[in-house]
Protein backbone atom coordinates (compact mmCIF):
# COMPACT_ATOMS: atom_id res chain seq x y z
CA UNK A 1 0.00 0.00 0.00
CA UNK A 2 1.55 3.59 -0.48
CA UNK A 3 2.48 5.49 2.12
CA UNK A 4 -0.08 8.13 1.88
CA UNK A 5 -3.81 6.52 2.43
CA UNK A 6 -5.98 6.96 -0.69
CA UNK A 7 -8.85 9.42 -0.32
CA UNK A 8 -11.39 7.08 -1.55
CA UNK A 9 -12.59 3.05 0.12
CA UNK A 10 -12.91 2.42 3.82
CA UNK A 11 -10.72 3.22 5.97
CA UNK A 12 -10.01 0.46 8.58
CA UNK A 13 -8.43 2.10 11.98
CA UNK A 14 -7.76 -0.40 14.69
CA UNK A 15 -6.85 -0.12 18.37
CA UNK A 16 -3.21 0.47 18.53
CA UNK A 17 -4.03 3.75 15.53
CA UNK A 18 -6.85 4.97 18.08
CA UNK A 19 -4.25 5.25 20.71
CA UNK A 20 -1.71 6.99 18.55
CA UNK A 21 -4.48 9.71 16.78
CA UNK A 22 -7.01 11.14 19.31
CA UNK A 23 -6.04 12.44 22.55
CA UNK A 24 -7.84 12.98 25.60
CA UNK A 25 -8.53 16.99 24.02
CA UNK A 26 -9.63 15.82 21.32
CA UNK A 27 -12.27 13.76 22.51
CA UNK A 28 -13.45 16.50 24.69
CA UNK A 29 -13.83 18.73 22.00
CA UNK A 30 -16.03 16.22 20.24
CA UNK A 31 -18.56 14.94 22.87
CA UNK A 32 -18.77 18.52 23.96
CA UNK A 33 -19.53 19.57 20.24
CA UNK A 34 -22.27 16.74 20.34
CA UNK A 35 -24.15 17.29 22.90
CA UNK A 36 -24.20 20.98 22.35
CA UNK A 37 -25.68 19.84 18.41
CA UNK A 38 -27.80 17.17 19.89
CA UNK A 39 -29.45 20.17 22.55
CA UNK A 40 -29.60 22.65 19.47
CA UNK A 41 -31.65 19.72 17.51
CA UNK A 42 -29.18 19.20 15.00
CA UNK A 43 -28.17 15.77 15.92
CA UNK A 44 -29.66 12.82 17.18
CA UNK A 45 -29.68 9.17 18.42
CA UNK A 46 -31.40 6.27 17.32
CA UNK A 47 -33.09 3.81 19.38
CA UNK A 48 -30.43 1.54 21.34
CA UNK A 49 -30.95 -2.09 21.07
CA UNK A 50 -29.31 -4.22 23.67
CA UNK A 51 -29.39 -7.69 24.38
CA UNK A 52 -28.60 -10.43 26.80
CA UNK A 53 -27.30 -13.13 24.05
CA UNK A 54 -27.92 -16.23 26.37
CA UNK A 55 -24.15 -17.18 26.25
CA UNK A 56 -21.20 -16.23 27.84
CA UNK A 57 -23.51 -13.91 30.03
CA UNK A 58 -22.73 -11.01 27.15
CA UNK A 59 -24.57 -8.88 26.66
CA UNK A 60 -24.74 -6.54 23.14
CA UNK A 61 -26.20 -4.40 20.98
CA UNK A 62 -26.17 -1.08 18.66
CA UNK A 63 -26.17 2.25 18.82
CA UNK A 64 -26.45 5.24 16.37
CA UNK A 65 -27.20 8.39 14.93
CA UNK A 66 -26.72 11.10 12.95
CA UNK A 67 -25.53 14.51 13.27
CA UNK A 68 -26.08 16.61 11.20
CA UNK A 69 -23.58 19.88 12.12
CA UNK A 70 -20.60 17.56 12.37
CA UNK A 71 -21.57 14.75 9.50
CA UNK A 72 -21.51 11.68 11.67
CA UNK A 73 -23.65 8.75 10.68
CA UNK A 74 -23.07 5.67 12.12
CA UNK A 75 -23.74 3.00 14.95
CA UNK A 76 -21.39 1.07 17.35
CA UNK A 77 -21.76 -2.37 17.58
CA UNK A 78 -20.45 -4.29 20.61
CA UNK A 79 -21.23 -5.15 24.16
CA UNK A 80 -20.07 -6.16 27.11
CA UNK A 81 -18.48 -9.90 28.04
CA UNK A 82 -17.77 -10.19 31.94
CA UNK A 83 -15.41 -13.25 31.81
CA UNK A 84 -13.11 -11.26 28.94
CA UNK A 85 -10.74 -10.42 31.93
CA UNK A 86 -9.73 -13.75 32.47
CA UNK A 87 -8.66 -13.85 28.95
CA UNK A 88 -6.62 -11.44 28.85
CA UNK A 89 -8.64 -8.66 26.81
CA UNK A 90 -11.36 -5.48 27.72
CA UNK A 91 -14.45 -6.72 28.98
CA UNK A 92 -16.27 -4.08 26.56
CA UNK A 93 -15.72 -4.94 22.89
CA UNK A 94 -17.37 -3.21 20.25
CA UNK A 95 -16.64 -1.67 16.31
CA UNK A 96 -17.81 1.84 15.10
CA UNK A 97 -18.96 1.83 11.51
CA UNK A 98 -19.13 5.04 9.80
CA UNK A 99 -21.12 5.91 7.08
CA UNK A 100 -21.05 9.19 4.01
CA UNK A 101 -24.03 10.76 4.94
CA UNK A 102 -24.25 12.30 1.28
CA UNK A 103 -24.12 8.76 -0.47
CA UNK A 104 -24.41 5.77 2.86
CA UNK A 105 -21.46 3.96 1.31
CA UNK A 106 -19.36 2.70 4.27
CA UNK A 107 -16.46 5.32 4.97
CA UNK A 108 -14.50 3.73 7.75
CA UNK A 109 -14.08 0.86 10.26
CA UNK A 110 -13.33 2.02 13.78
CA UNK A 111 -12.06 0.19 16.76
CA UNK A 112 -14.19 1.02 19.54
CA UNK A 113 -12.65 -0.30 22.63
CA UNK A 114 -10.20 2.11 23.38
CA UNK A 115 -12.24 4.64 21.73
CA UNK A 116 -15.25 4.13 24.28
CA UNK A 117 -13.18 4.54 27.60
CA UNK A 118 -11.56 7.67 25.92
CA UNK A 119 -15.08 9.35 24.81
CA UNK A 120 -16.63 7.95 28.25
CA UNK A 121 -14.20 9.80 30.43
CA UNK A 122 -14.79 12.90 27.98
CA UNK A 123 -18.25 13.29 28.97
CA UNK A 124 -17.58 13.05 32.71
CA UNK A 125 -15.19 15.74 31.65
CA UNK A 126 -17.50 18.10 30.07
CA UNK A 127 -19.95 17.89 33.02
CA UNK A 128 -17.18 18.70 35.14
CA UNK A 129 -16.38 21.46 33.43
CA UNK A 130 -19.58 23.07 33.55
CA UNK A 131 -21.12 22.15 36.59
CA UNK A 132 -18.41 21.43 39.20
CA UNK A 133 -17.83 24.04 41.48
CA UNK A 134 -14.52 25.82 40.12
CA UNK A 135 -12.86 25.39 44.41
CA UNK A 136 -13.41 22.00 44.11
CA UNK A 137 -10.09 19.94 45.74
CA UNK A 138 -10.78 16.23 46.23
CA UNK A 139 -11.61 13.84 43.96
CA UNK A 140 -14.07 10.75 44.72
CA UNK A 141 -13.54 7.64 42.39
CA UNK A 142 -15.98 5.10 43.23
CA UNK A 143 -15.05 1.97 40.85
CA UNK A 144 -11.53 0.69 39.67
CA UNK A 145 -12.14 -1.19 36.62
CA UNK A 146 -10.53 -0.50 33.30
CA UNK A 147 -12.49 2.82 32.46
CA UNK A 148 -11.54 4.80 35.90
CA UNK A 149 -7.76 5.41 35.23
CA UNK A 150 -9.41 7.16 31.68
CA UNK A 151 -11.78 9.32 34.18
CA UNK A 152 -9.04 9.95 36.70
CA UNK A 153 -6.71 11.50 34.11
CA UNK A 154 -10.01 13.65 32.65
CA UNK A 155 -11.37 14.65 35.22
CA UNK A 156 -7.80 15.84 36.79
CA UNK A 157 -7.70 18.26 33.66
CA UNK A 158 -10.88 20.43 34.79
CA UNK A 159 -10.10 21.18 38.16
CA UNK A 160 -7.17 21.74 40.72
CA UNK A 161 -7.79 18.65 42.75
CA UNK A 162 -5.59 18.06 45.61
CA UNK A 163 -6.40 14.64 46.40
CA UNK A 164 -8.45 11.44 45.40
CA UNK A 165 -10.32 9.68 47.71
CA UNK A 166 -11.58 6.00 46.27
CA UNK A 167 -13.69 2.88 47.18
CA UNK A 168 -14.02 -0.02 44.98
CA UNK A 169 -15.89 -3.70 46.07
CA UNK A 170 -13.03 -5.56 45.56
CA UNK A 171 -9.95 -3.09 47.45
CA UNK A 172 -7.41 -4.93 45.88
CA UNK A 173 -7.91 -3.42 42.33
CA UNK A 174 -7.65 0.15 43.82
CA UNK A 175 -3.59 0.49 43.09
CA UNK A 176 -4.35 0.96 39.27
CA UNK A 177 -5.91 4.17 40.59
CA UNK A 178 -3.45 4.79 43.20
CA UNK A 179 -0.74 4.37 40.55
CA UNK A 180 -2.42 7.43 38.38
CA UNK A 181 -3.12 9.35 41.07
CA UNK A 182 0.70 9.76 41.86
CA UNK A 183 1.58 10.19 38.00
CA UNK A 184 -0.71 13.21 38.25
CA UNK A 185 0.67 14.42 41.18
CA UNK A 186 -2.51 13.93 43.57
CA UNK A 187 -2.46 12.52 47.24
CA UNK A 188 -4.23 9.06 47.57
CA UNK A 189 -6.67 7.61 50.13
CA UNK A 190 -8.76 4.30 49.44
CA UNK A 191 -12.22 4.66 52.07
CA UNK A 192 -15.69 3.41 52.86
CA UNK A 193 -18.75 5.19 50.62
CA UNK A 194 -19.47 6.77 53.17
CA UNK A 195 -16.29 8.49 53.76
CA UNK A 196 -15.55 9.47 50.44
CA UNK A 197 -19.04 11.38 50.05
CA UNK A 198 -17.59 13.26 53.24
CA UNK A 199 -14.47 13.96 51.15
CA UNK A 200 -15.27 14.83 48.27
CA UNK A 201 -16.18 17.74 46.00
CA UNK A 202 -16.66 16.00 42.88
CA UNK A 203 -17.44 11.66 42.38
CA UNK A 204 -17.08 9.79 39.57
CA UNK A 205 -19.40 6.75 39.83
CA UNK A 206 -17.90 3.97 37.43
CA UNK A 207 -19.07 0.44 38.25
CA UNK A 208 -22.00 -2.32 36.68
CA UNK A 209 -23.84 -2.03 40.04
CA UNK A 210 -27.27 -3.02 40.22
CA UNK A 211 -27.89 -1.54 43.66
CA UNK A 212 -26.88 1.90 45.25
CA UNK A 213 -23.42 2.35 46.19
CA UNK A 214 -23.48 5.91 47.25
CA UNK A 215 -26.08 6.73 49.57
CA UNK A 216 -28.35 10.26 49.67
CA UNK A 217 -27.58 11.45 53.02
CA UNK A 218 -23.71 10.79 52.74
CA UNK A 219 -23.33 13.67 49.71
CA UNK A 220 -22.06 16.84 50.97
CA UNK A 221 -23.86 20.06 49.33
CA UNK A 222 -21.65 21.60 46.57
CA UNK A 223 -20.61 18.00 45.26
CA UNK A 224 -21.17 17.33 41.77
CA UNK A 225 -21.52 13.79 40.64
CA UNK A 226 -21.12 12.09 37.69
CA UNK A 227 -22.87 8.52 37.43
CA UNK A 228 -21.10 6.66 34.56
CA UNK A 229 -21.97 3.28 34.81
CA UNK A 230 -25.57 2.89 34.26
CA UNK A 231 -26.36 1.97 30.70
CA UNK A 232 -28.57 -0.88 31.15
CA UNK A 233 -32.67 -1.39 32.46
CA UNK A 234 -31.74 -2.70 35.70
CA UNK A 235 -28.36 -1.19 36.71
CA UNK A 236 -27.97 1.33 39.24
CA UNK A 237 -25.12 3.19 41.40
CA UNK A 238 -27.01 5.77 43.53
CA UNK A 239 -29.49 6.32 45.93
CA UNK A 240 -32.47 7.21 43.81
CA UNK A 241 -33.35 10.32 46.73
CA UNK A 242 -30.22 11.88 45.59
CA UNK A 243 -31.45 12.66 42.14
CA UNK A 244 -34.53 14.44 44.20
CA UNK A 245 -32.06 16.49 46.15
CA UNK A 246 -30.16 17.18 42.83
CA UNK A 247 -30.60 19.60 39.87
CA UNK A 248 -30.38 16.52 37.64
CA UNK A 249 -28.53 16.69 34.09
CA UNK A 250 -28.01 14.02 31.55
CA UNK A 251 -26.22 13.45 28.10
CA UNK A 252 -30.29 12.77 26.54
CA UNK A 253 -32.87 12.81 28.65
CA UNK A 254 -34.90 10.24 27.11
CA UNK A 255 -32.20 7.71 27.56
CA UNK A 256 -31.36 9.07 31.18
CA UNK A 257 -34.77 7.65 31.77
CA UNK A 258 -35.21 4.14 30.04
CA UNK A 259 -31.73 2.81 31.30
CA UNK A 260 -29.28 5.21 32.82
CA UNK A 261 -29.38 6.43 36.91
CA UNK A 262 -32.62 8.52 36.59
CA UNK A 263 -34.69 4.98 35.58
CA UNK A 264 -35.18 4.31 39.18
CA UNK A 265 -35.94 7.57 40.68
CA UNK A 266 -38.72 8.48 38.06
CA UNK A 267 -39.94 4.52 38.60
CA UNK A 268 -40.58 5.63 42.27
CA UNK A 269 -41.98 9.21 41.43
CA UNK A 270 -39.11 10.95 43.05
CA UNK A 271 -38.46 13.37 39.98
CA UNK A 272 -39.96 13.19 35.99
CA UNK A 273 -38.04 13.65 32.87
CA UNK A 274 -39.14 16.86 32.92
CA UNK A 275 -36.60 17.33 35.92
CA UNK A 276 -33.13 16.38 33.77
CA UNK A 277 -32.01 19.28 31.62
CA UNK A 278 -29.43 18.17 28.85
CA UNK A 279 -26.26 19.13 29.46
CA UNK A 280 -25.59 20.57 26.08
CA UNK A 281 -28.02 22.99 26.92
CA UNK A 282 -25.52 24.29 29.39
CA UNK A 283 -22.69 24.09 26.90
CA UNK A 284 -24.85 26.18 24.59
CA UNK A 285 -25.83 29.22 27.27
CA UNK A 286 -29.41 28.44 27.00
CA UNK A 287 -28.99 26.80 31.08
CA UNK A 288 -27.20 28.35 33.76
CA UNK A 289 -26.18 25.04 34.90
CA UNK A 290 -25.26 24.93 38.95
CA UNK A 291 -27.29 27.96 40.11
CA UNK A 292 -25.25 28.26 43.64
CA UNK A 293 -22.02 26.88 45.45
CA UNK A 294 -24.45 24.50 47.80
CA UNK A 295 -26.44 22.96 44.79
CA UNK A 296 -25.64 19.48 44.24
CA UNK A 297 -25.89 18.98 40.47
CA UNK A 298 -25.46 15.20 39.38
CA UNK A 299 -24.70 14.14 35.37
CA UNK A 300 -26.20 10.86 34.44
CA UNK A 301 -24.01 9.45 31.77
CA UNK A 302 -25.64 6.76 29.92
CA UNK A 303 -23.55 7.14 27.18
CA UNK A 304 -25.30 7.87 23.60
CA UNK A 305 -23.96 6.68 20.32
CA UNK A 306 -23.20 10.18 19.12
CA UNK A 307 -20.69 10.10 21.51
CA UNK A 308 -18.98 7.05 19.49
CA UNK A 309 -19.23 8.64 16.13
CA UNK A 310 -17.88 11.99 17.18
CA UNK A 311 -14.71 10.25 18.81
CA UNK A 312 -14.55 7.30 15.93
CA UNK A 313 -15.21 10.52 13.13
CA UNK A 314 -12.04 12.33 14.45
CA UNK A 315 -9.74 9.44 15.21
CA UNK A 316 -10.38 8.11 11.11
CA UNK A 317 -9.92 11.61 9.78
CA UNK A 318 -6.75 11.74 11.38
CA UNK A 319 -5.58 8.11 10.45
CA UNK A 320 -6.05 8.82 6.81
CA UNK A 321 -4.40 12.37 6.92
CA UNK A 322 -1.41 10.70 8.40
CA UNK A 323 -1.68 7.39 6.06
CA UNK A 324 -2.15 5.24 8.81
CA UNK A 325 -4.33 2.27 8.64
CA UNK A 326 -5.30 0.47 5.63
CA UNK A 327 -7.85 1.11 2.69
CA UNK A 328 -10.17 -1.74 1.51
CA UNK A 329 -13.27 -1.51 -1.14
CA UNK A 330 -15.99 -3.70 -0.49
CA UNK A 331 -16.08 -3.98 -4.41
Amino acid sequence: MDSQIETQGIVIVGEEICRQVISRTDAFAAVSDVFAAMARGDAYNFPVVREAIGHADALYGFKGGFDRAGLSLGLKAGGYWPGNAAKGLTNHQSTVCLFDPDTGQLSALVGGNYLTALRTAASSSVSIAHLARKDAKVLGMVGAGHQSTFQLRAAAEQRDFEKVVAWNPHPEMLPRLQAVAADLGLAFEGVSPEELGAQADVIITITSAHQPLLMADWIRPGTHIACMGTDTTGKQEVDPALLARAAVFADEVAQSVSIGEAQHAVAQGLISEGDITPVGAVINGTHAGRAANGDITLFDGTGVGLQDLAVASVAATIARERGLGEVVRLG
